[in-house]
């Protein structure tokens, strides 16, 4: 995992990697993909970037170490939750899932009403009648790409499995394959601002705008809040989520809600994103763009922020603005089509949306390191489909029987939805040990504004 690890520092920031102690099996996870080495990997990348960000206060951050055991778990957090002993409910909705079509596979995203109703309508199934065997009666007398297209142009989520040849034949696929696995470039120009005085966390006295939902998104924001950071979660109480999902993502940070649709909502952002060093947004491409919160309009507001934005499919080519979610990006991409499978075989955990999340946060860092001594403003972009591209780089493995556990790791903290047992927060750091402060709080429960 060294190897892997010191050809992903160079990847992110062009320099020689720092030293990283590993502890743990190389494989604690079934399947060919190398989950575990790339879950190593990124963990121990964020932590060496707050150990820097540590550097820059004068603090020793002392040996990095990432366990491999606790950087899977991590990596299935939501898969060991607990609100008060028990499972907090179900993260996929009845409809949500892999359909057989009539020449191959393709994957329906029903979790939120509005993209279940997108899939009904495109299959001309009635609402009142959808069920699992109405859509997959629907689903079979059409061919995957058709069903694909009709979802999609209904405005909701859906992907036809490929093979990976498949999908670098594809113009999306070919996009991503030139593209940087992370893009770190600066916005405008600004002074160098030093790291905030804080009590010697690698992120404490910085404020971080998180508006993002899922997976990915929410646990960049997880992450920085455990080194340290004051995260602020924008939501609006009109918009779905997924409950479990929410209790998962969110220790650490407070939770409010700003409703954008309004000028008093979007006014609102704007002060706060004065007072703001990070921002992370996970919606769709141009969503706020057409809001107004262009790149310049932002740095102007705020000289040095950090404005971190995910995406699905990447920033360039036909699918670039195109809805995507973990599951189906990877059946678009071929990795559920691993060594010809006749049915998708997804991953033993969410890895592309961990996986990102996590390298969004170290982008976040050196975003910070890089406004510290350099100056400027900076904007980092991350995709689900660029960390798929990675993960298959990384090569395989044998395929072996893995039973992985994490119960021996799991912790317990008092949260607004009632006493949580959660996976720590992967990676040693010793000088500043990352933590969630405390649990995650009831959505909208602080008011939308800085400490």
């Amino acid at each position: 995992m060294t190897v892997e690890f010191a050809a992903l520092w160079r990847a992110l920031t062009g320099d020689r990697s720092p030293e990283v102690r590993f502890t743990g099996p190389e494989s604690a996870l079934p399947g060919r993909y190398r989950v575990t080495t790339a879950a190593a990997a990124v963990v121990a990348a964020t932590t060496s970037a707050a150990a820097e960000l540590l550097r820059l206060r004068g603090i020793a951050p002392g040996p990095v170490a990432v366990d491999t055991h606790a950087a899977v778990a991590g990596f299935a957090s939501e898969r060991f939750l607990r609100v008060g002993g028990k499972t907090p409910g179900e993260t996929w909705a009845p409809l949500s899932g892999n359909y057989r079509a009539s020449d191959g596979w393709v994957r329906l995203h029903c979790n939120y009403p509005h993209h279940a109703e997108a899939a009904c309508r495109a299959l001309a199934v009635a609402p009142e009648r959808a069920d699992r065997p109405a859509l997959e009666r629907a689903v079979a007398r059409l061919g995957a790409l058709q069903v694909q297209e009709s979802v999609i142009a209904e405005g909701g989520a859906a992907a036809a499995m490929r093979s990976g040849a498949g999908w670098l034949r594809h113009p999306q696929g070919d996009a991503v394959a030139r593209q940087p696995l992370m893009e770190l470039s600066p916005i405008a120009p600004a002074p160098r601002r030093r790291v905030p005085e804080s009590s010697g966390t690698p992120l404490g006295g910085v404020r971080v705008l998180e508006l993002t939902h899922v997976i990915a998104g929410p646990v960049a924001g997880r992450t920085l809040a455990a080194h340290g950071a004051d995260v602020l979660h924008l939501g609006a109480a009109h918009l779905p989520a997924v409950g479990p999902l929410v209790i998962d993502t969110g220790m650490g940070k407070r939770s409010a809600f700003v409703d954008l649709r309004t000028a008093e909502g979007r006014e609102r952002l704007w002060r706060l994103v004065t007072d703001a060093d990070v921002l992370v947004r996970s919606f769709r491409p141009g969503a706020f763009d057409r809001l107004g919160f262009t790149l310049p309009r932002l740095a102007q507001a705020s000289p040095g922020l950090v404005v971190v934005d995910l995406s699905a499919y990447g920033w360039a080519g036909p699918w670039a603005g195109r809805r995507g979610f973990d599951s189906l990006v990877q059946l678009a991409c071929g990795i559920a089509h691993e060594d010809g499978a006749d049915a998708p075989r997804p991953l033993p955990v969410q890895a592309l949306d961990h996986a990102t999340g996590w390298f969004a946060a170290c982008a976040a860092m050196l975003g910070l390191w890089r406004r510290a001594t350099e100056g400027g403003s900076w904007h980092a972009r991350l995709a689900l489909a660029h960390t798929a591209r990675w993960l298959d780089q990384l090569g395989r493995q044998p395929d072996e029987s893995v039973e992985f556990d994490a119960e021996h790791l799991l912790r317990r903290t008092e949260s607004g939805f009632g006493t949580l047992t959660h996976v720590p927060v992967p990676g040693t750091l010793p000088a500043a040990p990352p933590h969630w402060r405390w649990g995650t709080p009831k959505p909208g429960s602080s008011a939308p504004a800085w400490w």
